[in-house]
């Protein structure tokens, strides 16, 4: 068995985090929303790093390699978590062939701008910018590709706020308006999103770093724009969310947003109030460039 990765043993549906991105810790966050599902909720999970070959440690700020991708050949639901990945063709054709085959997608953070292929010219509109697939793998996929921090990264977090016509929709099953707070800042987005995108929760930029703080004054808040949203892909269900990092886990509403889509996503019942306690010791890193730990093998997470 590879040491490049981590499965968590189950007997539900089978599902691949895919994590690999410099800023937000998306190492340390993956492994315990993997044990969440895979403890609390039975399903078989797989995690995937960015590893430096050399050395075989998780090194996010490798843009190159992933290994095990192969394990979506047979996943049931790819939950991707990575940023401006340059992954060679026989890495990304396992992406590929996997968002291609109308499976559900599950995108956080980053994943809007997942890819910056400087090296294939055979996957390179996947690209985050693409001009030629506007906005690559992020906007045509996910929904929205990167376009600027509407907050003010690191100084504003973010309240999310449901739509109220989507009170009841079964991915809020269980989450208070405003119950959901990240020191993660608001993305800009397009409005109207593209296709069929329904948002479900918007994000209320606050004057400050804590859950209390006030909303801000201003634009930033006219209007407040999707931080959370639905939409399909080739017949299949995609929730992409633009919150996201190993600190906003912390937090029990979030914690519930993500494994309520992930249900929604595989077309199973949202449980009425689905158990997301943390498994184990979690203490995960603030956000930010050159903050991940190095040295570490997968199993370390």
């Amino acid at each position: 068995m590879s040491t490049d990765w981590v499965t968590f043993d189950g007997k539900g549906k089978h599902i691949v985090l895919i994590s690999g991105d410099e800023e937000y810790r998306s190492e340390e966050a993956m492994p315990q929303l993997a044990r969440i599902l895979s403890t609390h909720h039975g399903f078989k999970v797989t995690v995937l790093f960015a590893i430096d070959p050399t050395t075989n440690n998780v090194n996010p700020d490798r843009i190159d390699n992933i290994p095990g991708l192969e394990a979506l050949k047979t996943a049931d639901l790819a939950v991707f978590f990575i940023r401006w990945r340059d992954l060679p063709d026989s890495q990304m054709k396992f992406i590929v062939d996997y968002v291609e085959s109308g499976r559900p997608i599950i995108g956080m953070r980053t994943a809007t701008h997942a890819f910056n292929l400087k090296s294939s010219k055979t996957y390179e509109r996947w690209t985050w910018n693409s001009k030629e697939w506007d906005g690559g793998f992020g906007r045509q996929v996910l929904g929205e590709t990167w376009i600027a921090h509407h907050g003010k990264h690191k100084v504003q977090s973010t309240r999310a706020r449901i739509v109220p016509e989507q009170a009841k929709h079964p991915i809020l099953r269980g989450i208070r308006d405003g119950e959901i707070w990240t020191p993660t800042d608001v993305y800009t987005v397009k409005l109207p999103l593209p296709g069929d995108s329904s948002a479900l929760l918007l994000g209320e930029v606050l004057d400050g770093m804590q859950p209390s703080d006030k909303a801000a004054a201003g634009p930033q808040n006219e209007p407040r724009l999707p931080v959370a949203w639905t939409k399909t892909y080739k017949g299949a269900r995609v929730f992409t969310t633009t919150m996201g990092s190993s600190q906003d886990l912390l937090n029990e509403g979030f914690r519930r947003l993500m494994v309520n889509a992930i249900y929604w996503a595989l077309g199973l019942e949202v449980p009425g109030k689905s158990r997301v306690d943390l498994v184990g010791m979690y203490e995960p890193h603030a956000f930010g460039f050159k903050g991940s730990i190095q040295g570490r093998k997968p199993q370390e997470f």
